[in-house]
């Protein structure tokens, strides 16, 4: 076994002066290509936040001067659990609802939609961007297309289907709030479970591209070796590929709860029917709209929204990374 030899004095030296001496152009190109993306960031990420627990916090109208903040401690945490006790939990369940349901419909579609475009199929690329097509529409859009299309008791798609157009006996899809499944005096209203349809509608075709980009990078050898050990289709997705897909499964979890905590636009392009209140609803609902004014409160409901999501992701990647030391 032979022995590098060192690099010498001066080549060492030499090197040194190399990476320390950048001209002016470069030190200041170094500084902008860091600098600017770390002030925008702080500027509209980082600020905002701590901002909204500062704010969660005081008594606000959010439009007077600074001078005019006054400090309350708890009390718009207290009024949001006793007051609006009601308002918060029914916005909690919903997104509740809407993270499982997430989780079972439109991530099982896009994972099968994602196996069969594996598949090559004749017209793969055809389907693949029927189905993606909903993603690159704003939720404020799709909401749009579902209330005037689909959801029209007078002339929408679903109505015309059932034969239910006549003034007398239409369905009004997102106004009817009585609950389609009730736990105690809350419960999950039937035009919510409306919006879950068009919410899973762009859902679907996000899940598929994260999943067929998994199938991509999953080695042959291995779907090889479990044809030869005998596995038909289904075991062998099940024991080998989807197990091999680990990382993406952690990012479609991630993703899946955050889209449903921070659900907005399209219950919020709809004009917020009562039945379909969320935490994000909550939160606009009190800075600017009805019975708003009060930035603290609505602060409180952002910094309640911040720490589910953040509480989750960190039990989640916690739990992951647990497991995957225990697997070595």
């Amino acid at each position: 076994m032979s022995l590098q030899p060192l690099p010498s004095r001066s080549r060492r030296a030499r090197r040194g002066r190399g990476v320390a001496q950048f001209s002016r152009g470069d030190r200041l190109a170094l500084i902008l290509l860091i600098g600017i993306p770390t002030l925008v960031h702080v500027a509209f990420v980082w600020f905002p936040a701590l901002s909204t627990v500062v704010l969660s916090f005081t008594d606000w109208n959010g439009i007077s001067g600074v001078a005019d903040i006054r400090f309350v401690g708890f009390r718009n945490y207290w009024e949001i659990f006793t007051i609006f006790e009601k308002d918060v939990w029914s916005a909690a369940i919903n997104n509740g609802v809407l993270v499982v349901f997430l989780f079972i419909a439109p991530t099982a579609l896009g994972v099968l939609f994602a196996y069969l475009l594996d598949k090559n199929l004749r017209g793969g690329a055809v389907y693949q961007s029927i189905f993606y097509l909903p993603v690159v529409l704003s939720l404020a859009v799709v909401g749009f297309i579902w209330k005037s299309v689909m959801y029209s008791p007078k002339q929408g798609v679903f109505s015309t289907l059932l034969g239910r157009t006549d003034p007398a006996n239409q369905i009004d899809w997102l106004g009817d709030r009585t609950h389609l499944v009730s736990i105690g005096e809350y419960g999950v209203s039937k035009n919510f479970a409306a919006i879950l349809i068009a919410i899973a509608w762009r859902h679907v075709g996000y899940i598929m591209v994260l999943y067929l980009a998994g199938l991509k990078s999953v080695d042959p050898a291995l779907r090889e070796a479990g044809s030869i050990d005998g596995c038909n289709e289904w075991q062998a997705f099940r024991h080998i590929i989807f197990p091999a897909m680990k990382p993406i499964n952690v990012v479609v979890g991630v993703i899946t709860v955050i889209e449903a905590l921070r659900a907005f636009d399209i219950v919020f392009a709809l004009k917020s029917p009562r039945g379909m209140e969320l935490l994000s609803i909550l939160v606009t609902d009190n800075l600017i709209g009805e019975g708003g004014g009060n930035a603290g409160r609505g602060s409180a409901y952002g910094v309640i929204l911040l720490l589910l999501c953040v509480g989750f992701i960190i039990w989640y990647l916690s739990n992951h990374l647990r497991r995957e030391r225990a697997e070595r």
